[in-house]
């Protein structure tokens, strides 16, 4: 028994469990499992990393329909169709050069990432990330402007668009879209109701100084003295003075201008059908392309840069446009309507006034449009106004 204890105690199993025995209580769990333990950690992070890695693509397609104003979703999203929208395409394109993506979108079961329901919280997310950006930057900007507008979706829901302008920490001015604003109507009640409640979590109680603009078209719902919108939000935010748009204002202006003088109006008129003559038949629109190599812009009742191009367009290719009047009126395939509209419109073309008006209004365009990209540049200020509406003056005076 003595010896077969001793040689028991030489062993080496024996000697492994007595240090073992030993140090028993004294080493966490943790250091004793120390190999699988170290694996687990790994095999985790790595786990984490690749789910980082696919879900920063999804995002960044997200992104890119957003930074295109590209619709994520198309109408059949299922594995057969052929057009499953922009953002399904955007992801097969990536896994087609991504291994770990490709993987990803063959094995998952319980998080692909690509479902409508991923691709509205990620676009909830990216939303309350820039408007948390935007409201620092505003709490630390000594005064802000706002601008809104009412307008109808594609779907004819009514709703506000809200626009913030001040500068930031470094000394930039800014004009950042914050949001739409879903209303019920667009009376002045409905609009300053839903103005003010914004207003009043991007301004806590006793900022209401530090708003000192609100700048709307010159719709009588929003410039209203007494019950408009601009009223409504100077009763609680007393330095908000109401700037109504100046390129809007120049839309206007332009617009009651031309529209006093009876030739005028019917040139503009005249002008707008040269589209509308070609854009209600292909087979008319294949003469245009063949002799004037050229589309004709359709004009505008709001924007008058549209007015401009229409002028402008003619004016260059107006011998092109008597030559394509003529080929249609004397082909003997188009229809008795086709032949009676192009005659009228190469006699136009012809006449002596219309040209007249036409090389008038060539001169005056570009001074026009001039002022309205100047107008619409976010760096304008009272002092610049003012001196590009003069130089505007005196280059109308001049054409004069």
């Amino acid at each position: 028994m003595s010896e077969r204890i001793k040689k028991h105690e030489r062993a080496r199993v024996h000697m492994d469990n007595s240090v073992k025995l030993a140090m028993l209580g004294r080493i966490s769990i943790a250091t004793q499992l120390d190999e699988g333990h170290r694996v687990a950690i790994r095999r985790h992070n790595e786990e984490v990393d690749r789910n980082r890695h696919i879900l920063s693509k999804i995002i960044d397609a997200v992104k890119f329909c957003g930074a295109f104003e590209l619709a994520l979703r198309g109408h059949d999203e299922s594995e057969a169709s052929e057009n499953p929208g922009i953002f399904l395409g955007l992801i097969d394109l990536m896994a087609s050069i991504d291994r770990e993506l490709e993987v990803h979108l063959e094995n998952a079961t319980v998080f692909k990432g690509t479902s409508k329901t991923v691709q509205n919280e990620l676009l909830d997310c990216m939303l309350s990330v820039l408007r948390d950006r935007i409201l620092e930057e505003v709490k630390q900007s000594d005064y802000i402007a706002i601008q809104a507008d009412e307008t109808t979706d594609i779907c004819t829901h009514c709703q506000l668009v809200l626009v913030l302008r001040y500068i930031d920490g470094h000394n930039n001015i800014q004009e950042r879209f914050f949001e739409f604003i879903a209303l019920p109507n667009a009376t002045a009640d409905t609009i300053s109701t839903a103005l003010l409640e914004r207003l009043s979590t991007i301004l806590p109680a006793g900022q209401e100084g530090k708003l000192i603009a609100q700048a709307y078209d010159g719709a009588a719902v929003m410039r209203g003295a007494t019950g408009g919108v601009q009223r409504k939000v100077q009763d609680v935010y007393g330095c908000a003075y109401y700037v109504h748009c100046y390129a809007h204002q120049l839309n206007l202006i332009m617009q009651q201008a031309t529209s006093h003088i009876p030739k005028i109006g019917q040139f503009f008129s005249d002008v707008g059908g040269f589209s509308t003559f070609f854009s209600k038949s292909f087979k008319r629109t294949a003469v245009l392309d063949e002799v004037v190599a050229h589309r004709l812009p359709g004009a505008s009742t709001t924007r008058w840069n549209f007015h401009s191009r229409a002028v402008n367009t003619v004016y260059e290719h107006k011998d092109e446009l008597v030559k394509c009047f003529q080929t249609i009126r004397d082909r003997g395939d188009f229809d008795a309507i086709s032949k009676r509209e192009a005659g009228g419109c190469m006699r136009m073309l012809e006449d002596e006034v219309f040209c007249f008006i036409l090389a008038l209004f060539h001169k005056i365009m570009p001074h026009v449009d001039m002022l309205f990209n100047h107008l619409q540049k976010r760096n304008i200020d009272s002092v610049f106004i003012a001196g590009i509406i003069q130089r505007f003056t005196h280059s109308i005076q001049a054409i004069r």
